[in-house]
């Protein structure tokens, strides 16, 4: 009985499949390694890079073999030295920093890092309800601002590290899953303000960490888009990301810059046969003689069918 209990061990080890390994050694801790992967503008013409007075500058999708959650990106906010922060959908945040050539193009994105976002109580968030961040923002201090939708609210995250604390937001009930998806520094009312835009109605508000929140621009826009980011520039304009939706046509995005008074002064449309996905973060950055440079990031809503896609775009 020894020696068939023996073998039958023995059987049973040969028959047993071994655990598939990386093909690598993954890094523990917070860093990850981003893919790059280069993408056209026009799938159908790699040389296309001028719409209207914007000229593409660079695209990749990226996605990351050491970790799950490279996912659901939904803000973005890039400084002069090309340091990169995106939070998610689940309450993720990713730290980053973006690769150009010698001709200014994105080419890359490396020193990954992901980690959680805190609540009040210094925890990392769980529920869907509590994590859904949709909008970042960085004071002049340092200082982090995110946005909540479902538990809409904002938390200001101390530069100098510790739990985040709840800071004023516009007094308004949004709709489900509908809420304070734009969000940006705005210095031009004070070091300690920031812009709100609320995703369905377009409506903007001027919060101060010093006070509340007041009414601003109504941004127009068709009832089928949402507001999903904002970008205070140069000489008091300001861009606006739109973002729309169906099975029919799929995405479709527009980034429209303004002036002072509201007055549209350039647009940029990205739909369909052009490279587009969902849209939801912004970023901008002065560059050479007046330019600015646009970044773009898409929420994939941790989708196989959609990609993290982030874009570059000159205009001036």
């Amino acid at each position: 009985m020894r020696w068939a209990a023996l073998g039958l061990a023995l059987a049973l080890a040969a028959c047993a499949q071994p655990p598939v390994l990386p093909k690598s050694p993954i890094p523990g801790g917070p860093a990850i390694r981003i893919k790059a992967e280069a993408v056209p503008l026009d799938p159908a013409d790699a040389a296309k890079a001028a719409l209207g007075r914007f000229t593409y500058a660079g695209g990749l999708n990226l996605t990351s073999e050491d970790t799950s959650r490279l996912h659901g990106l939904s803000d973005l906010k890039i400084d002069r030295s090309g340091g990169m922060i995106s939070e998610s959908d689940e309450g993720d945040l990713l730290r980053a920093r973006i690769v150009l050539d010698a001709k200014g193009r994105l080419v890359g994105v490396a020193d990954g890092r992901m980690t959680f976002l805190n609540g009040v109580d210094g925890k990392p968030l769980q529920s869907k309800q509590e994590a859904d961040s949709e909008g970042v923002a960085l004071l002049a201090n340092g200082d982090m601002l995110v946005s909540f939708e479902e538990h809409d609210r904002i938390l200001l995250y101390p530069a100098k590290g510790g739990a985040p604390r709840e800071v004023p937001s516009p007094d308004v009930k949004f709709p489900f899953n509908l809420g304070m998806e734009a969000l940006a520094a705005y210095p031009k009312a004070g070091p300690d303000a920031y812009v709100v835009g609320g995703e369905a109605s377009g409506q903007t508000w001027i919060c101060k960490l010093s006070g509340g929140c007041v009414a601003d621009r109504l941004v127009a826009k068709p009832a089928e888009y949402g507001l999903t980011a904002v970008a205070p520039l140069p000489d008091g304009r300001i861009a606006y990301l739109l973002r729309a939706w169906d099975p029919v046509r799929g995405s479709r995005v527009t980034l429209t810059l303004q002036d002072g008074k509201g007055a549209e002064i350039a647009r940029l449309d990205l739909a369909k046969p052009l490279t587009v996905d969902n849209f939801e973060g912004l970023a901008a950055l002065p560059g050479r003689d007046g330019a600015i440079r646009f970044y773009l990031i898409s929420d994939d809503n941790f989708s196989l069918s959609q990609r993290t896609l982030l874009l570059a775009f000159d205009w001036k």
